[in-house]
């Protein structure tokens, strides 16, 4: 055993963690090569930092938080020991009611609850033209939900490229669309969110 892999915290065990990732086409990998979509890039991130953990991709494209309430149900088998829940960007699209996104994202913490499973919740920032009410609404479901649940919480998901610190410099980091990540635009992001998935994985081992 490493001395990053036992400082880590993860136990020595025959089965790897197993974590889902519940999101959309952010998570899904939407216009990227398998290999460098979210999930790929995470788990060979994870591996590199000594963890022994299964991910699973479970982004579906297009999904609003009710489509991920619908189907945590069978996301959460028996094998999975810790969920990511990035969902929202298309309630924000659609324009979907923070108190509606708000109840279907409490519907699926609370089905990780019962099971059992760590959760990592990943927010979303609503943009500023659907008025101050409802950015408001929005953005502090996702903290009010992770302190209500005691779960991991990452403010944005994309909080990786927002650190590079303008538009511009952002813009280098998306897919022609402007709303999905190209290659290198998840690899910063997967640096940023991995620390915190690393507690995920360490929570969902014990």
């Amino acid at each position: 055993m490493s001395c990053l892999f036992a400082c880590c915290g993860f136990a020595a065990t025959a089965e790897p963690v197993v974590i889902a990732a519940l999101g959309d086409s952010l998570t899904q990998g939407y216009g990227l090569i398998e290999d460098d979509g979210l999930v790929p890039q995470l788990d060979r991130w994870l591996d590199a930092q000594g963890a022994d953990v299964r991910l699973i991709n479970a982004g579906v494209s297009g999904d609003t938080t009710a489509g991920g309430a619908s189907r945590v149900e069978w996301t959460l088998t028996p094998e999975v020991d810790g969920m990511i829940v990035a969902l929202g960007g298309n309630d924000l699209l659609r324009g979907i009611a923070p108190e509606v996104s708000r109840a279907n994202l409490d519907k699926i913490l609370n089905a990780a609850d019962k099971a059992e499973v760590e959760v990592l919740l990943v927010g979303m920032e609503a943009p500023g033209n659907y008025g101050p009410d409802y950015k408001q609404a929005f953005d502090s479901m996702y903290p009010e939900l992770a302190q209500k649940y005691d779960t991991l919480f990452v403010d944005s998901f994309f909080v990786g490229l927002e650190a590079e610190g303008n538009p511009g410099a952002v813009s280098q980091y998306m897919q022609s669309d402007g709303i999905h990540p190209n290659a290198q635009g998840v690899a910063l992001i997967v640096e940023n969110l991995g620390p915190t998935v690393l507690e995920l994985v360490t929570d969902a081992s014990k």
